[in-house]
């Protein structure tokens, strides 16, 4: 069950300096959603607000509220671990669990959960590995270490094991900046396929990603160094790419600035 994500009025801190200022936003079921703009704009601060990885930083806190369909993330009565279960983050580097075989990689986060079953454990790493398109290619070697695949598979990897615990929500931050084209374009296909079934958030440098793989596009900024990142625009990614309402918006994605 994909979810509803509500953000309303959210300030990011670390410690007393704001990072990201008066963000409100809708993120919808099903669907990609690009954050996009220049380095330093809070985009991937943001982002790790919306499954609450961003206060296990020392000092990082936030203000305002981030609803998940009728729940909200930030309640007292809200366990982390539990967000994080429901709301899964694949990083910009690959980091497949290094002493950890291709099974077990995937299988980590079902066993944290408390998973003994060997045949639902095989089953879920199969099918998750289906899911990230990667079982063809590791179905014969699954007892082999996961550091030991190519770059684009082992971010695939962590991709199957960020969707085996079933979240409703998948977080990606710049997941294909250390790709080569060929990794990439196998990545973007893939959120393309998993979108069926999850809310998708991506963090991207890259214009062109953003234009292919994302139904709605949010673009960040800040007014000078130092001072906090904001929300310019949020809108369907063929109208923010032809027809922006904010010149500033414009500006960074005709490359102008940024």
């Amino acid at each position: 069950m994909a979810k509803r994500i509500e953000v309303k009025d959210l300030n990011v801190y670390y410690g007393s300096f704001k990072a990201v200022e008066d963000v409100s936003m809708t993120v919808e079921p099903r669907s990609v959603t690009a954050f996009i703009g220049p380095s330093g704009c809070g985009k991937s601060t943001f982002l790790r607000t919306l499954n609450r990885m961003h206060e296990v930083i020392p000092g990082g806190r936030v203000e305002g509220s981030v609803m998940l369909d009728d729940d909200d993330l930030y309640s007292s009565k809200m366990d982390p671990v539990n967000v994080r279960r429901t709301v899964g983050m694949v990083f910009q580097r690959p980091n497949p669990f290094p002493t950890m075989s291709i099974f077990d990689n995937v299988a980590a986060g079902m066993r944290l959960n408390g998973v003994r079953s060997k045949k639902v454990l095989t089953e879920a790493v199969e099918k998750s590995l289906r899911g990230a398109n990667l079982w063809n290619e590791v179905k014969d070697r699954l007892d082999k270490p996961g550091a030991g695949l190519s770059g684009g598979q082992q971010q695939r990897l962590c991709i199957a094991r960020a969707i085996a615990v079933q979240p409703q929500v998948l977080l990606m931050d710049e997941p294909c900046s250390a790709l080569d084209p060929i990794s990439t374009l196998a990545i973007e296909d893939l959120i393309g396929e998993l979108k069926s079934s999850f809310t998708i958030v991506i963090v991207t440098h890259n214009m062109q990603q953003a234009a292919r793989v994302s139904d709605k596009t949010a673009f960040f900024n800040l007014a000078a160094t130092g001072k906090p990142g904001r929300l310019i625009e949020i809108d369907d990614t063929a109208t923010i790419f032809s027809n922006p309402k904010q010149k500033a918006t414009e500006d960074y994605i005709s490359g102008r600035f940024g």
